[in-house]
């Protein structure tokens, strides 16, 4: 009985036990349950509700920040490969002088300041800026602040930053030594200041207000620039690193510009120009440009200007563009075309009277040129190629009068014809507008005068370019080429005149240099056509002579050579400050254009050859 009363005890204990399990096992579950919806339900708020405090983000997240990559810049380069701008790498060092500086090894620090006790004696040698001691001064001083960066010399090129990197304590290594360099382009021009205001340049980062585009840095920069690139940089316990994580998008370089410049010419007549007007105080500057006949190509474009300060003159400003003023007497052969191309002169050798230099009916000056001629001749007649080589106002002024006084406006739709009265698109910015009045222009005061002014080169307003432009038609045998640096020829006018007015248009020109106003070029090494002038600017008040009796001169030489078969057409335009002196178109103008055709005479051999002309000693 004892022992099945046990039996029941023990059995009924079991019972108990695995109950008190089963509820003990049935809470775990639940309580297992509970928190396991607790922890999805906390997921999904944090996942859609939940925003942790900025701070938090701000210091637990690496901090990306969008930096641009920049494209190589394209180069400038001359007609016959030689580059005249170019971008190269600069670097601009810096330091981390808190690399390394949380070791309690008071033995590796020292290790470290060694070695930056070194690296400041190269830095010494190669910037040559500061000593040793203060450029370990500089570093120890920012290692004990924490500072995370210090500036190192200054930007230096490719050679001087493998050699910084040889120093001891950099080749170790940027994570080593906290030495790193920023690589930065800067515009490089390898020929100096050689066409610089026609290369140009461009200024990042200046007054919308400001012209910070110019020449052909600037009028193609849109193809030099390329374009921009992106990369995400984070920030990490070893500096700034790319974030692979995030998008690159690579740069595209940019184009490479050929122009049309001859470096070789560009000099040759940068310094036949200089040649001229260096040691003239009165002279405030001057320019040349060289341009191929039958394409319009620009082979050389010089523009030098008297800087107020130093007194040097320097490529500051494109005259030859942008300078526009009467043009004078270079104006005379439009007027021989006009009325060569109207029928109004059918030969050079056509007599008018000589009148006295009077020009009947106007209030024009006596021309003196005509009263010398009148005494020295004997005669009262002058031929019109006598009058163009002596460059009479008179002769020019009868002309244009007796042929158009009833219908002035022929003679004007002819200027425009010779695209002397409008703006053609350019590869440089800033071409000025010429300035030719009307009878009709409400701006300007019509009188007997105004024909017989434009008709020997005043009242109308030309640039440089627009005057060699015509000129270069008439070698041209009447086709206008569009003069041009980097977009290649274009016909602006397939023909201006005849092929028979530009020959003898050729021989009047022609006969300016042998036994007229040019004669200066009778002697160069090939033969040359052109023409001589002069002319006043006017002052505020629209005088052409200050209180002092002083004038503004503007001297012009402009022709082509070989005259028989012409190459090149040239220009060569000074400036005169307000003097008494005289600046004749003859003077030096004529002189640097000799020069230039000399010396491109003889350093071309195909000059040698085709025109027999001997090489220089």
């Amino acid at each position: 009985m004892e022992n099945e009363r046990n039996i029941k005890n023990v059995g009924r204990d079991r019972i108990v036990e695995r109950d008190r399990i089963g509820i003990v096992l049935y809470v775990v579950y639940l309580l297992t349950l509970f928190v396991a919806v607790a922890v999805i339900v906390k997921v999904v708020f944090i996942q859609k509700y939940y925003e942790p405090e900025p701070e938090i983000v701000r210091k637990l997240t690496p901090e990306n920040t969008r930096v641009p990559v920049y494209p190589e810049r394209g180069r400038i380069i001359d007609c016959q490969g030689r580059i005249l701008a170019i971008s190269c790498p600069i670097y601009q060092f810096g330091m981390d002088c808190t690399v390394l500086k949380d070791s309690n090894d008071a033995q590796e620090e020292k290790i470290w300041l060694d070695k930056a006790k070194d690296f400041s004696a190269g830095l010494a040698e190669i910037f040559q800026d500061k000593s040793s001691d203060d450029y370990y001064k500089a570093i120890t001083e920012a290692r004990r602040k924490g500072k995370e960066y210090i500036k190192i010399g200054y930007p230096v090129e490719y050679g001087t930053y493998r050699k910084i990197l040889s120093l001891p304590l950099a080749r170790e290594g940027r994570f080593s030594s906290g030495v790193y360099a920023d690589r930065k382009s800067t515009r490089r021009y390898p020929y100096g200041k050689l066409a610089r205001r026609t290369i140009g340049f461009v200024r990042d980062n200046e007054s919308l207000l400001s012209n910070t585009h110019i020449g052909i840095e600037g009028k193609f920069d849109y193809l030099l620039h390329g374009e921009e690139g992106e990369e995400w940089i984070r920030k990490t316990d070893y500096g700034k690193v790319r974030n692979n994580d995030s998008t690159y998008r690579k740069a595209v370089d940019g184009k490479d510009i050929v122009t049309t410049l001859n470096i070789d010419y560009q000099e040759i007549a940068d310094q036949a120009l200089r040649s001229g007007i260096e040691g003239q105080d009165d002279l405030e500057g001057g320019c040349l440009v060289l341009m191929e006949v039958k394409s319009g190509a620009i082979r050389a474009m010089v523009n030098l200007l008297r800087d107020p300060d130093t007194g040097l003159f320097e490529e500051s400003k494109n005259l030859a563009v942008g300078r526009k003023a009467e043009p004078g007497s270079v104006f005379k052969t439009v007027t021989l075309m006009s009325v060569l191309s109207d029928g109004y002169v059918r030969t050079l050798e056509q007599t008018i009277p000589t009148n006295g230099g009077v020009v009947a009916g106007t209030k024009l000056a006596r021309d003196q040129h005509i009263v010398d001629f009148e005494r020295s001749r004997h005669t009262k007649e002058i031929s019109v190629l006598d009058g163009f080589k002596m460059s009479s106002n008179y002769v020019f002024a009868s002309l244009a009068i007796n042929s158009y006084a009833k219908k002035p406006e022929k003679f004007i739709q002819n200027i425009y014809s010779y695209k002397l009265g409008e703006v053609f698109d350019f590869d440089l910015v800033g071409l000025a507008s010429p300035k030719v009045p009307t009878p009709h222009d409400d701006d300007f005061h019509w009188s007997d005068t105004s024909l017989g002014s434009i008709g020997y080169g005043y009242t109308t307003e030309e640039t440089p370019l627009h005057i060699i432009t015509f000129y270069n038609a008439i070698a041209n045998k009447g086709r206008m080429m569009k003069p041009y640096l980097v977009n290649g020829p274009s016909v602006l006018s397939s023909s201006i005149c005849s092929k028979a007015v530009a020959d003898t248009l050729v021989r009047a020109l022609k006969a300016v240099t042998e036994d007229g106003t040019a004669k200066r070029l009778k002697n160069a090494k090939c033969s040359v056509a052109g023409k001589t002038g002069t002319s006043f600017g006017t002052f505020k008040n629209g005088s052409y002579q200050d209180e002092n009796g002083n004038r503004l001169y503007q001297g012009t030489f402009v022709g082509f050579f070989p005259a028989e078969n012409p190459v090149f057409s040239i220009i060569c335009m000074i400036y005169s400050n307000p003097t008494k002196k005289s600046f004749q178109g003859g003077g030096i103008p004529a002189i640097a254009v000799k020069e230039v055709i000399d010396r491109i005479c003889c350093i071309d051999p195909h000059w040698r050859t085709e025109y027999k002309v001997e090489a220089a000693e």
